[in-house]
């Protein structure tokens, strides 16, 4: 007997039972569902919800393999300076991928194992389907945290993100905040140290087991916020070898997989340009005040301040932001006119916090999560703008 046939009959054996959602979950992932709305009109197309979620998991896979890489090169070059003269050479190597491996793919199955136990249980509770939500989100979060975030901290903050994030909303297309940004929300209110310290963006085992603290795996970021030399060239910022979450660091992977989402229309072009329009504005404007002479070196606000715009956009989360979760269809704004507000306002407001902010110089997250907040608003009024446009042009016709 198929598989297919096994868990058809498993189906048919919890149907009306409150384990039915559980066995309907793993039936329609595997196989399409045979099922077909009834009345009304439907647009009809091959794939669903799941198929639209397995398509970014897709573009996301690429991000995932270069971090296990990248994770491995940054604890062996902070041992050995040297490796980062070739990086090529250096970087796709087994030892390195391996280190990748045993850091980062425990992050990947406690995510998708915590946050799918949460939705199943949801599920049965409730007596709804198991929604297909979470199948991004999972894989979202373990590339937003650093690689030796332990992983009863990341179970912890999973439960409250699907729970306070998702389901007390009423689940996946009722929440009003991204949830994988509301994990990464509460990882870093309640465990600050861990989220922006900066001997957690470097796999450092010796230092974990309590010896002498020899590596350090501060970020870009903080370096300038510090006002410290950094050592990366614009290569290897743009390229993604630098220290970072194991997903933020590789802008031209990032750029691939907003190219692909767009191709499928499933991610807003209009967020992703507004985003970085928005952050190249704001980072000009701190340029301008550094070339006015308006602050010195001496402000602790100097070292972001004064970096270019452009490479603005190439550290830090910004650009995985914008692509991966600012385009979230059910957080962002809905209308056309709204998207090109709410990515610039993403854009804009990114850059302030992460340059006020030296203690953690990256505010993507924050900015997104707030305009998620605000992006009911923005369509309200966009809407209300076009219904007096269209009531003008009325009167004049009548006139």
């Amino acid at each position: 007997m198929s598989l297919k046939q096994n868990l058809h009959n498993l189906k048919e054996k919890y149907k009306g039972t409150k384990m039915a959602p559980a066995f309907n979950a793993i039936h329609t992932f595997l196989y399409l569902p045979n099922e077909v709305t009834h009345g009304g009109t439907h647009i009809k197309a091959a794939d669903d919800l799941k198929r639209t979620m397995n398509t970014v998991i897709m573009s996301l896979i690429p991000v995932l393999i270069f971090g296990m890489f990248n994770a491995g090169y940054q604890h062996y070059a902070a041992i050995d300076p040297s490796l980062r003269a070739d990086v090529l050479a250096n970087f796709f190597t087994w030892d390195n991928l391996w280190i990748g491996i045993i850091k980062v793919l425990p992050l990947v199955i406690v995510s998708y194992g915590v946050g799918l136990a949460v939705e199943f249980v949801f599920a049965v509770i409730k007596g709804h389907e198991v929604e297909e939500g979470y199948l991004v989100t999972g894989m979202l979060v373990p590339l937003i945290v650093p690689v030796d975030t332990p992983l009863w901290m990341l179970s912890v903050a999973v439960i409250f993100g699907v729970v306070i994030g998702k389901e007390v909303f009423g689940g996946t297309g009722m929440n009003i905040l991204n949830p994988a940004l509301t994990i990464r929300a509460f990882l870093f209110f309640a465990y600050p140290t861990w989220m922006s310290g900066d001997k957690v963006w470097v796999h450092d085992a010796v230092n974990r087991a309590g010896t002498a603290d020899a590596i350090s795996g501060e970020t870009i970021l903080g370096s300038y916020a510090q006002n410290q030399e950094v050592i990366y060239s614009n290569w290897d910022k743009f390229m993604g070898f630098i220290p970072g979450s194991v997903g933020e660091t590789s802008t031209l992977l990032i750029l691939l997989g907003a190219a692909f989402l767009i191709f499928t229309k499933i991610g807003s072009w209009r967020i992703i340009i507004s985003t970085f329009i928005g952050a190249a504005v704001m980072g000009l404007i701190f340029n301008a005040v550094v070339d006015a002479n308006v602050i010195t070196e001496s402000s602790k606000f100097y070292g972001l301040m004064s970096t270019d715009w452009w490479e603005h956009l190439m550290i830090g989360g910004l650009a995985f932001g914008a692509v991966y979760m600012a385009t979230d269809p059910v957080t962002a704004s809905q209308t056309n006119k709204g998207k090109w507000i709410y990515g610039f306002l993403i854009g804009f407001i990114s850059i302030m916090i992460r340059v006020f902010n030296p203690a953690y110089p990256e505010g993507v997250f924050l900015a997104i999560l707030l305009m998620n907040v605000f992006a009911p608003t923005i369509d309200h009024y966009v809407v209300q703008g076009n219904v007096k446009k269209r009531l003008k042009r009325a009167k004049v016709k009548t006139a």
